[in-house]
């Protein structure tokens, strides 16, 4: 069956960079699809090598048929440029009538920056296909060419798990396409990852996946700091100047330590929050001036927005700002760390029944040892909610987890807890809620985790969470 969209892309990716062997084998494929044989043939010659690396042989046409088809494709510039050129002769006859002398209808461009004033294009970036999306070849394509300018040098389509309406970031994740951009010239390499995607048998992908995994760390380090200086300008009201700012003692520890990269990328995320904030906040003024309420977010166009994301190194996707929430289904005993749909890990807790409230709520206490001990009730790590006596801890009754054996807390499993507590910052938003995670948890093989900086313990304090 033909793929409307994916012809479409492929057309225009091969019309911007004939020279590409790969377009025109994957444009190639889309044509038999549609069966139409005599343009899948042309396209598989100008594959050429390509062709015979993916199919293990040459091309079946005979001399002859290869001359009559690079006549038919000779004949076929021929006509383009003649048509062409009967346009740019009535054009310049038009502008020889309605231009004075004198006169001028061009302005010269404004003066372009020096290379050495350009931003340099980041390494790596991701742009995640949704499963619902039937044509993810076009869908990668259009993004890369629509925001080609801002394209990493590598750009790497993947496909994340998907349950429930969820997205799963530690999911089975599916490596569609690779997109190489030569930072000296226009010239993009592509190499198709997935078998189903391209119908050919792709080439190894190790080196992929490698680039692929440690990009996912930087996005995660990026989610934990832009989500501490988020929360930090709404508490103090004032931006941190620098990363020791989020790095404290108790009780101003927004971050529980730093990590690898963090400290390269917090100018940056900050400028970019700035920013962000001083969008809003013009056309909240706008809006206001109006006399009229902002529009409330159209949930068609926000799905559609994050049909495409690609991250932090890559091309920032419009929730990309989004600060990371944690959520807790009392029905399935879930806890989760979210970022817009996206579940960047997934937990089994132990809870209290009916004695866990449901609402919103959110992390206004982080403390170490909580009460001097990393063994007692509430175990290695404890975090309050909303100055109350409900909280996010550990616990001496592992068994526990999974059950409504508490008392209204949320009970955590040691090595869980203190993942949680590296990777969500101080003031992040907590909702307890009834029916809404998968109960699949799957956890990565490294875990997150923050090198301590300060003092997290309260030795003054003794707490009486409710366990």
């Amino acid at each position: 069956m033909e793929s409307p969209e994916d012809l479409f892309y492929l057309k225009q990716f091969v019309k911007q960079h004939p020279d590409n062997k790969m377009g025109w084998y994957l444009l190639g494929k889309q044509y038999l699809l549609a069966g139409k044989e005599g343009k899948a043939n042309y396209c598989f010659l100008q594959a050429g090598e390509v062709y015979d690396a993916f199919e293990d042989e040459s091309h079946p046409l005979s001399e002859n048929q290869l001359q009559l088809l690079k006549a038919w494709a000779n004949r076929q510039k021929k006509k383009k440029l003649a048509t062409r050129s009967a346009m740019l002769a009535a054009l310049l006859l038009l502008i020889a009538v309605l231009v004075p002398a004198n006169g001028a209808i061009f302005k010269e461009n404004a003066a372009q920056p020096v290379s050495g004033e350009q931003d340099e294009a980041p390494s790596v970036g991701v742009v995640f296909v949704p499963q619902k999306e039937r044509q993810p070849l076009g869908s990668a394509l259009n993004a890369l060419v629509s925001a080609a300018e801002e394209a990493p040098l590598l750009t790497i389509a993947a496909r994340l798990e998907e349950d429930a309406g969820w997205r799963k970031w530690t999911g089975n994740t599916k490596l569609l396409m690779a997109i190489q951009k030569d930072s000296a010239s226009s010239m993009l390499q592509m190499a198709m990852l997935d078998r189903q995607t391209c119908l050919c048998e792709p080439p190894e992908a190790s080196d992929t996946a490698l680039k692929y995994k440690n990009w996912t760390k930087e996005q995660e380090t990026h989610w934990t700091l832009s989500s501490a200086i988020y929360h930090y300008e709404r508490k103090n009201k004032k931006w941190p100047e620098k990363l020791d700012d989020l790095i404290r003692p108790y009780p101003n520890n927004a971050l529980a330590g730093e990590r690898g990269g963090m400290r390269s990328m917090f100018a940056e995320v900050l400028s970019r929050l700035k920013s962000e904030q001083d969008r809003k906040n013009g056309q909240a003024a706008i809006a206001g001036q109006a006399d009229v309420k902002p529009a409330p977010d159209n949930e068609a166009e926000q799905k559609q927005a994050e049909s495409l994301i690609v991250g932090t190194n890559g091309i920032l996707d419009k929730e990309w700002s989004k600060p990371l929430e944690v959520v807790v289904d009392k029905a399935t005993y879930r806890l989760a760390v979210i970022q817009g749909n996206i579940i960047v890990r997934s937990y089994k807790v132990g809870l209290g029944g009916d004695e866990t409230p449901e609402g919103s709520f959110y992390i206004s206490e982080k403390v170490k040892n909580p009460n001097g001990r990393d063994d007692g009730d509430f175990g290695s790590r404890g975090m309050t909610l909303s100055n109350t006596l409900y909280a996010i801890h550990g616990t001496d009754e592992p068994d526990s987890i999974g059950k409504d054996e508490s008392l209204g807390c949320v009970r955590m499993s040691k090595e869980d807890v203190e993942e949680l507590f590296d990777m969500v910052p101080l003031g992040t938003v907590v909702k307890i809620k009834n029916g809404t995670l998968p109960t699949k948890v799957q956890q990565p093989a490294e875990r997150f985790k923050l090198e301590p900086r300060q003092n997290e313990t309260n030795p003054a304090k003794v707490y009486k969470w409710l366990t």
